[in-house]
């Protein structure tokens, strides 16, 4: 009997159906000689630094680097009971071979393997390698499971890219966090270069000078020309007022019949940042959406960063694109040219093609589907048809007039084919409130070199220069898959380009917003003060895109078996206590960084930190620094509860501020019964703050 591990329960139910393992169990599906089970995402991950030394629960600088000598693996308390159905169906007697089913990737990789290692299975392997959860695409993928070892290196790498990740994340955040004080200050390898891209264009927006300019502009029958740029207001209006009442001259004229190629098939950031600029969605909603489509079996594999499909999938493309065409009613009424063979190259094919729709989308009821789905599905069905379409053409007119002695320029376009555009078009024009498309130029009237022409109106129009735009999730995907171009580029057969995978990319800038350190607003991200403070005080290593590329090409070396394992996890350990050492004795010159962003309610006694409300006390900032300071009041302080009393903010702040709080209505467990009394700061420097009261004197008592 086989037994088959996808990497969700979903997947593994479109594998059964094609298997026939329709008998459910407690886990797992049975039939037709197959087990099908599920690893629910990360079922095993790398332990956290106190699994190694308990000492490690608390962050202090001394016991930096924190480099296992032995790696430890853990099971997710979440997961644990499919990790010990998982582990039983691997120990079934009845199970000869075990076939890798999760997502073809190094990601999909280390999951199953490290589920199976620490299962202590030691049956054969076989793996499945497919890009389409279709029936056919299942059925071809099973005839031609491959031997498990032939993927050791790409598991190899993956392990190695885990572990470096953990080595900078533990080492690099306890670093930054412990020389604050205050708030946890995440660092990676991936996301605090993204973040030096927002601050980076923050800084630019800060320091930008905006400066004025003036045109003039001609008014002309059916057109207008503009002059260059003045500086100088007063120039403008003389060149405005020497052409009142003239002629324009043609002195150049230029005509250029242009093609535009159909666009690329989508990769997942490409789509991804259509969708925010088209519809607003945020990246991981948009990889979200398409990983639902993916196991409904409606599009194809998303985590992809190919823009291609291979040599076997060309002649199934027409079918495809008639189908898809007759299905959405933007394309109901185009004529649809196919030509397959320029979406086609399998050279730059990696793990998976292209994105596509598929067959059964076509059939699918998307009125049914939610509109995120819908919206998504859309799209990448648009795109297939404008990438197997003819080229856009048409003819631009370039135009230079003499007028009042200075040169004015227009530009025209006459559209000669629509080619794939008109399929764009269609689309565009389904979307309520959106833009449809850019803005054509206009059409020029048939003009003559030497011609003059009488212009209607020259106008004086002021201008400035704008600083550079706000990152948006569209042009932060594209920076992020850009950065480092040079670098990549002198890598061979590299699996990604830029910061982060097109599967991880949409987590980093999740990541980035809850840490605090970048915001959304309306539809652009910001770097919030915290976040600028941070690259001010990181090292160049760690801000720039140069690092992911050197790994990269370190990865790629292992999985071609040119570069060992042990040897580039050397290095990053190398480069790790290279980076703690770099910091002895360092001290803090950032406030910013220092303060915990939580509401201040007053000065600690002890340290001299701020004091600030958490969801269980209100605590010193000095919490983790080295040494670190111990003072918090609790809020369910058994002084406090017994009394059936809870410790609020004002109450905090008085005892901070004067050492003493009154209060009314405290409850005597001992009589029953209600008093008031003044509860006094008795704060000895232990681990638990103390408490006396003092009770108000009694009517006739001697003062």
């Amino acid at each position: 009997m086989h037994l088959v591990i996808a990497e969700k329960p979903s997947v593994a139910q479109s594998l059964s159906r094609v298997l026939g393992a329709s008998a459910r169990r407690d886990g797992y599906l049975e039939g037709g000689g197959y087990l099908v089970s599920w690893c629910v995402g990360h079922l095993v991950e790398l332990a956290p630094a106190d699994s190694y030394d308990a000492k490690y629960s608390k962050w202090a600088y001394e016991d930096l680097p924190i480099i296992p000598q032995e790696w430890k693996y853990q099971v997710l308390p979440d997961t644990k009971k499919q990790f010990d159905v998982l582990a039983a169906l691997m120990a079934d007697s009845r199970v000869e071979e075990v076939v890798c089913a999760t997502d073809a990737g190094r990601e999909g990789e280390l999951i199953f393997r490290l589920t199976y290692h620490l299962c202590g299975c030691k049956k054969p392997v076989k793996r499945l390698w497919i890009s389409s959860m279709e029936e056919s695409a299942i059925r071809e993928g099973f005839a031609r499971l491959r031997d498990g070892a032939d993927y050791d290196r790409l598991y190899e790498a993956a392990l190695c890219r885990a572990k470096a990740d953990w080595l900078i994340g533990i080492n690099g955040t306890r670093l930054f966090t412990t020389l604050y004080g205050g708030r946890t200050l995440n660092v990676g390898r991936v996301m605090t270069p993204v973040l030096a891209l927002l601050t980076e264009r923050e800084e630019a927006i800060a320091g930008f000078q905006k400066e004025k300019f003036y045109t003039v502009e001609l008014t002309f029958s059916g057109f207008s020309a503009v002059s260059g740029r003045f500086l100088s207001k007063t120039e403008a209006e003389k060149l405005r007022s020497a052409c009142l009442g003239k002629n324009a001259l043609v002195t150049e004229l230029q005509k250029q019949e242009k093609k535009e190629r159909p666009p690329k098939l989508y990769d997942l950031t490409s789509l991804q940042r259509d969708a925010n600029r088209l519809f607003d969605y945020t990246a991981q909603q948009t990889l979200d959406y398409l990983q639902s489509l993916y196991e409904k079996r409606l599009a194809t594999y998303p985590r992809t960063d190919s823009r291609f499909l291979t040599e076997d999938m060309e002649a199934g493309i027409p079918g495809l694109c008639e189908k898809i065409g007759g299905a959405f009613p933007f394309a109901s009424a185009l004529p649809i040219a196919v030509n397959a063979a320029q979406v086609v190259d399998g050279s730059k094919v990696s793990d998976h093609h292209a994105i596509l729709p598929t067959k059964e989308a076509a059939s699918a009821d998307l009125a049914a589907l939610p509109t995120g789905e819908r919206n998504i599905l859309s799209l990448a069905a648009s795109r297939l048809l404008c990438a197997v379409g003819e080229p856009y053409q048409y003819e631009e007119t370039a135009l230079v007039l003499e007028c009042g002695g200075a040169s004015f320029s227009a530009k025209g376009r006459r559209v000669t084919a629509e080619g794939w555009k008109a399929a764009e078009r269609a689309f565009l024009s389904t979307l309520p409130k959106r833009q449809k498309s850019e803005p054509e130029a206009a059409v020029l009237p048939e003009l003559s070199q030497g011609q003059a022409l009488p212009a209607a109106e020259a106008v004086l129009k002021e201008g400035a220069t704008a600083p550079p735009k706000r990152y948006t999730e569209d042009t932060l995907l594209s920076a992020m898959e850009r950065a480092g171009a040079e670098e990549f580029a002198q890598i061979e057969d590299a699996e990604r380009t830029g910061l982060g995978t097109p599967a991880t990319r949409a987590g980093v800038i999740e990541k980035l917003v809850r840490s605090g350190f970048a915001e959304r607003r309306n539809k652009q991200l910001i770097p919030t003060a915290k976040g600028q403070e941070l690259m001010k005080v990181l090292p160049e290593t760690l801000k720039s895109a140069s690092l992911t590329a050197q790994w990269e090409e370190k990865l790629k070396e292992i999985e071609r078996g040119e570069g060992s394992a042990s040897g580039f996890m050397d290095g990053i350990a190398q480069m790790t206590a290279e980076l703690v050492k770099s910091y002895a004795g360092a001290k803090p010159v950032s406030a910013t960084l220092s303060q915990s962003g939580k509401p201040v309610v007053g000065t600690c006694p002890r340290c001299g930190k701020n004091v600030v409300e958490g969801k269980k006390s209100f605590f010193c900032e000095g919490w983790n620094a080295s040494p670190p300071c111990g003072f918090a009041l609790w809020k369910n302080d058994r002084f406090f509860t017994s009394k059936h009393k809870e410790l609020t903010r004002k109450a905090a702040a008085a005892l901070l501020k004067t050492g003493r709080v009154h209060l009314t209505g405290l409850f005597s467990e001992k009589k029953g019964v209600l008093y008031d009394a003044t509860i006094i700061l008795d704060d000895t420097g232990d681990r638990f703050v103390h408490y006396k009261m003092e009770f108000d004197k009694k009517k006739g008592e001697q003062k």
